[in-house]
């Protein structure tokens, strides 16, 4: 009797992750959009705790062999109608897996003009490489080569004589979020409260998303994959391809989540998140500080006057987006056992 009961809870032990995790979906979109509106068909119905195995095109529309899919503008995957969420609560999203899947990607010839000073711009190079190089009728992107099995990305041409333009991949996605609140209908390329293309290096495999949620289901969608960005995406791009993408969904009830907020293994973080050129950094750096200040006081019970102590001790700011969004870092290792 006894060896029947630690067989059974042998078994207990080895099937219980399984059935806690859900179901496994395998899914390729036939149909990409390029709004975070409620009004879009849902490409699939999942519940908190299954696990999406899909794939994303990259800004201009080519997917993981190169063929044209969708029209340009960060056509995204999705939606995806989480059920049982609804407005008020926020949702999870665990990006499980943020993978290149192929060996070629691209980014802008030049530094965006709103990155530089005024007086700069009058002596800057002509943005115009080669014609039709990467993309027909485009002459002011250029390619990289992308070593899946080295992680690495190259800048194909033109070639410097001075510096070696080549780096370690750091795979992420631009764009994540849920159906805007209203009837307000964004595009994929401005960012908001309900995420969009947030542009930010942090959000890779590894990470995870926290989304206020404005309409049932969430409806959450996700695109615009980068082999490598640096922080603010001072070209306008990152070096901008199609990736493959695992994640896994959950749901916080009745949350006080206002913005995008995204959690490492290092680091939880705060983005005050904004269309570029509304309205100054300053007012990105305010809104994800104050949303920090919130985060630990509520989740962390934090004193007030410990929050901002700690904020001004240790925090970090990334400038997400050059004319747009910032977010606050703070390290986990000072924070209390929750």
């Amino acid at each position: 009797m006894q060896r029947l009961k630690m067989r059974l809870l042998l078994l207990l032990a080895i099937l219980l992750p399984i059935t806690l995790l859900g179901e496994t979906y395998q899914i390729t979109p036939e149909h990409y959009y390029r709004t975070f509106a409620h009004t879009n068909p849902v490409l699939q119905s999942i519940k908190s705790g299954d696990v999406v195995i899909t794939r994303t095109l990259d800004s201009g529309g080519q997917d993981y062999r190169g063929e044209h899919r969708s029209e340009p503008g960060n056509p995204l995957t999705g939606p995806f109608y989480i059920e049982g969420v609804a407005p008020g609560d926020a949702l999870v999203v665990k990006l499980r897996k943020v993978r290149l899947n192929r060996n070629w990607g691209y980014t802008a010839y030049r530094l965006g003009l709103f990155a530089l000073t005024p007086e700069s711009i009058e002596n800057t190079y002509a943005n115009h490489y080669k014609a039709d190089l990467v993309r027909k009728n485009r002459d002011n992107i250029v390619p990289w080569d992308i070593d899946i099995e080295h992680q690495t990305v190259r800048l194909r041409e033109p070639v410097s004589n001075k510096v070696k333009l080549s780096f370690p991949a750091r795979p992420m996605l631009g764009c994540i979020g849920v159906a805007a609140p209203g009837d307000f209908v964004p595009t994929s390329g401005p960012a908001g409260s309900y995420g969009g293309n947030l542009d930010y290096n942090e959000i890779g495999e590894g990470a995870t998303v926290v989304l206020p949620v404005y309409h049932l289901g969430g409806l959450l969608f996700l695109g615009d994959g980068h082999a490598l960005m640096g922080d603010g995406e001072a070209t306008g791009t990152g070096v901008e391809t199609s990736m493959n993408v695992e994640f896994s969904v959950d749901v916080i009830k009745n949350s006080r989540v206002t913005g995008p907020r995204v959690e490492t293994e290092e680091f939880l973080i705060s983005v005050g998140a904004q269309p570029e050129f509304a309205s100054s950094l300053d007012r990105g750096l305010q809104m994800a500080t104050t949303d920090m200040v919130q985060w630990l006081v509520t989740d962390y019970q934090l004193e007030a006057w410990a929050a901002h102590q700690l904020i001004g001790a240790v925090g970090k700011y990334d400038v997400v987006t050059v004319a747009g969004s910032m977010a606050l870092k703070v390290p986990r290792k000072y924070l209390p056992v929750k």
